[in-house]
């Protein structure tokens, strides 16, 4: 029996809700006309953009490329009852969470989690935050523009890039913390929250580390 990749992606992507303009920006294109072309079987993804899309499905590039996916009744990622979010190398201010392009990698959550809001996963990089947050790791954090004292957040501070910090709030002031004893708290009163400005992206939720 010949094995189509196509019906494979088609398949795959219907059944976690994706239209072709939602896999293609998940992969890194412009237009889903690549995905046209898959799924219609005018042309095949090469080995290493099989294996972008086998890691996004969560599962082998042999299920995808050697196993008839529409036969099994349900999808790999299914049988464990989670949902894909996508992992971002880094966040900037003035660029929706929604928008960013450079998806490093996928993780898996619980469905019970993924119903509580929207999530995306952010590779660390430093050692602020250690021992409990180390370099390399990924943080799972649902969207939220607030937290509570003494959570884990992402923050955007002037601009730069999003940073891990625990989030301290006084009566007219925040801090955010560093788990590492080397680094400073940053001070913010009320004015500079607002001017320069300092953002909460969301809260940290989950702690997933690769060896």
């Amino acid at each position: 029996m010949i094995i189509s990749i196509g019906n494979n992606i088609r398949y795959l992507r219907t059944q976690h809700g994706l239209s072709q303009e939602d896999l293609a920006e998940k992969l890194g294109y412009k237009s889903y006309t690549t995905i046209t072309k898959w799924e219609s079987g005018v042309s095949e993804p090469t080995l290493k953009k099989a294996s972008e899309i086998a890691s996004f499905f969560n599962l082998s590039v042999n299920d995808l490329c050697d196993t008839d996916l529409t036969n099994i009744g349900t999808s790999p990622t299914q049988s464990s009852h989670g949902a894909i979010v996508n992992v971002l190398g880094r966040v900037a201010a003035g660029i929706p969470i929604e928008a960013i392009e450079n998806v490093i990698d996928t993780e898996e959550i619980t469905k019970d989690l993924a119903r509580t809001g929207k999530f995306f996963g952010l590779r660390i990089r430093g050692d602020s935050m250690e021992p409990d947050i180390h370099n390399g790791d990924t943080v799972i954090v649902r969207q939220q523009d607030d937290a509570e004292n003494d959570e884990i957040v992402i923050a955007l501070v002037n601009g730069n890039d999003g940073v891990c910090k625990r989030l301290k709030k006084y009566e007219s002031s925040i801090a955010l913390v560093s788990l590492n004893a080397n680094y400073e708290p940053m001070y913010f009163s009320q004015k500079e929250i607002e001017d320069k400005p300092v953002r909460i992206l969301g809260k940290v939720v989950e702690l997933r580390r690769k060896f």
